[in-house]
């Protein structure tokens, strides 16, 4: 009865976030994570201690400072002076378009890319409508560029964090293995939005028809984006010694709580804790899981029989259909608690397929669902149909060189081993 129990608030916690939504109730998939969490609870079969047991504080402890870190360039002003300076670059679409690519891919490299997404999307828009040009394709690249450039390093977004951190990667080890594919995967994002986008991004009644949105603004001060910039860089170097990373990313969240110019309320308002308790529930749920035993056994018969994680033809399309159907998130969550020990490269495989995986649909993480709810409290609704038509082929393109760059660099095989 006991694993009984388990096994299906496990199973109906991952179907509620496969649908995205429980039926006639308003609750997202950190609201199922959560009842997940608290039916293990009610049931009796697990104590609060045993649930506890099986988080990882320093993953959620390196989080919460990176989410500090992020919230003093928003308090500075930082992202409205890289939008204004980006929409101030040139008339052309073409240009503006790849500098948003740009832009908002370097940001998501280093700050977690679901609060660029929160904070360039207003801005973009605003940006795009002030020069009559249709803000959706601006959204698009968002997206794209936000997921595509935080594939770059295990800072980037959430599911990286999660990776470096449980797997021990370097940030550098990360960078060289990462950085190629995630710039091609910018480039794929800029070259087909443009494609598909050229001939009507500033043509359409759409875009003639939109008055530009009044925004509140941060305004800029250069004092503190200037020690943002040296924190994020001391963190950094921090990452190069032996000092653990979460302590090291603690200790530079602790410095910017530390100001006389943001209240420490103004910046712990900032961090996502829906993410943070998404993170919580889910390692309860699944290490919960993982302890009876069941999982292990699932997977080595998986992998005698050669559909184990460690090859590309089972990690490439299986990764892609499960960022897509649970979210990358809880997918991670989920083969990092059943899989023991798995290589580096094979590590580096996960998260950059995970990354460029959740661009296929607008569900496929969090920061595409942001964009869009961000969009339509300014009256600005991208569809299904719109985001796919460019999504879908910038996936899959990203996708495939993604792949074949793990098998030329020899992070994975193709086959499993021994095959």
């Amino acid at each position: 009865m006991h694993i009984a129990v388990i096994i299906v608030v496990f199973l109906l916690t991952y179907v509620g976030m496969a649908a995205g939504r429980l039926p006639w109730l308003s609750v997202d998939r950190t609201g199922i994570v959560l009842l997940g969490f608290v039916a293990l609870l009610a049931s009796q079969q697990v104590t609060l201690d045993e649930l506890g047991s099986s988080i990882d504080a320093p993953t959620l402890v390196l989080l919460f400072g990176l989410m500090i870190i992020s919230a003093q360039f928003v308090a500075s002003g930082f992202f409205e002076i890289c939008c204004d300076w980006l929409m101030a670059q040139s008339d052309e679409p073409a240009v503006l378009l790849g500098l948003t690519v740009a832009v908002c891919g370097a940001l998501s490299a280093f700050l977690v890319n679901d609060l660029v997404a929160f904070t360039m999307a207003p801005l973009l828009i605003a940006g795009a409508q002030a020069r009559n040009l249709d803000p959706r394709p601006f959204l698009i690249a968002l997206i794209g560029a936000s997921n595509a450039g935080s594939a770059a390093t295990f800072i980037g977004n959430p599911q990286n964090i999660l990776i470096g951190q449980m797997g021990g990667l370097s940030f550098h080890g990360f960078l060289v293995a990462c950085l190629v594919p995630a710039l091609v995967g910018l480039g794929c994002v800029y070259g087909i939005v443009w494609l598909m986008w050229r001939d009507r991004i500033g043509t359409t009644e759409f875009a003639a028809s939109q008055a530009a949105a009044d925004l509140p603004r941060h305004p800029h001060d250069r004092n503190q984006t200037i020690k943002g910039l040296i924190a994020l860089g001391a963190m950094l170097i921090l990452f190069a010694t032996p000092l653990p990373r979460e302590i090291g990313g603690m200790l530079i969240a602790a410095v910017l709580l530390s100001n006389r110019k943001f209240t420490s309320r103004t910046m712990i308002a900032a961090v996502d804790w829906p993410l943070v308790l998404l993170f919580l529930c889910l390692f309860a749920i699944t290490g919960t899981l993982a302890d009876t035993g069941i999982p292990f056994s699932a997977l080595s018969g998986l992998q005698s029989v050669g559909l184990g994680p460690d090859s590309l033809i089972v990690m490439a399309p299986l990764t892609l259909v499960m960022s897509n159907v649970i979210g990358t998130v809880p997918w991670v969550m989920f083969l990092m608690q059943i899989w023991p020990s798995p290589p580096a490269g094979e590590l580096y495989g996960l998260a950059l397929i995970t990354s460029l995986a959740s661009n296929l649909l607008l569900l496929g993480s969090v920061a595409n669902i942001i964009v869009v709810e961000r969009a339509k409290t300014l009256g600005i609704r991208l569809s299904n149909a719109e985001y796919a038509r460019a999504a879908v082929p910038f996936t899959l393109l990203s996708l495939a060189f993604a792949v074949l760059w793990l098998k030329w660099t020899g992070a994975m095989t193709w086959l499993p081993i021994g095959d």
